[in-house]
């Protein structure tokens, strides 16, 4: 097999699956060339030069080999690991969530750098202090948009009216107002402060994020609607959501350090 090498790219491992004894398949999402899957031999080794620069989030530049099947690894430069999340294992839990939800939202080698950028931000954000469900909630809806089926939460979705009484409708695609009801018999309440704040999040730059206050009672009531329009519309089917789910029921709440 003939290798073309290739240039450093900049990254973050968003998964590792052990290989045999000795070895990794490493998954990057890197700012050139979008989502990657690379050998690591020898990663699992301690003394190993990829040992380090293979774990889960570890910002760097990494210098692979590529062919005609999965590429090489050769070498990496480690950025910065994120050490806040890593350290708690509540925000780990968060963290792994967004890196499966982003893996298996993405194909391979599709450049996104703005996706690339919204992923390192809310990193960022989660490991300087920033409350972990908004954080969330942000990534999530700006996911359904990559997906095509970001939900409609300015005005009815079916007649258009700005006016009225709402619902939400995971069949619909949003809201539905009150002369619109019979689109959706099962269509969930939503309050205003949720439809508002839902939208806002939506449409917000992350790179202008300021402080974000939301009552814990909104908060239950956005989790709830997002998570039932992803199992309605997206048909994924993520391990790492039980692990967060049985993080949030258990409210293990542990301090969060700021650099």
């Amino acid at each position: 097999m003939v290798y073309v090498l290739i240039g450093k790219c900049e990254g973050i491992v968003i998964r590792n699956v052990d290989y045999g004894e000795t070895s990794k398949i490493v998954t990057i999402y890197t700012k050139e060339l979008g989502k990657i899957s690379l050998m690591a031999r020898g990663a699992k080794k301690p003394v190993s030069k990829l040992s380090g620069i293979t774990q889960l989030l570890q910002q760097g530049y990494f210098l692979f080999h590529a062919g005609n099947g999965m590429g090489t690894l050769q070498q990496g430069e480690s950025i910065r690991g994120f050490r806040n999340i890593l350290e708690d294992i509540y925000l780990t839990s968060y963290a792994t969530f967004m890196s499966e939800l982003l893996d298996r939202t993405t194909e391979e080698k599709q450049k996104n750098t703005f996706l690339f950028e919204l992923f390192e931000r809310l990193l960022e954000y989660l490991n300087d202090g920033y409350d972990p469900e908004i954080i969330l909630n942000i990534f999530e809806l700006k996911i359904l948009s990559l997906l095509g089926i970001a939900p409609e939460l300015s005005r009815c979705v079916n007649c258009g009216h700005i006016d009225g009484n709402f619902m939400f409708s995971t069949k619909e695609g949003g809201i539905i107002c009150h002369r619109c009801i019979d689109q959706d018999r099962y269509a969930l309440p939503i309050s205003v402060g949720a439809a508002k704040i839902m939208r806002m999040l939506y449409l917000i730059d992350v790179n202008r994020l300021g402080n974000i206050s939301i009552s814990e009672q909104t908060k239950h009531e956005i989790r709830e609607l997002i998570d039932q329009y992803y199992e309605k519309n997206s048909g994924l089917y993520l391990k790492s959501k039980k692990f967060l789910k049985q993080m949030e029921s258990m409210k293990l709440v542990l301090p969060m350090k700021k650099d």
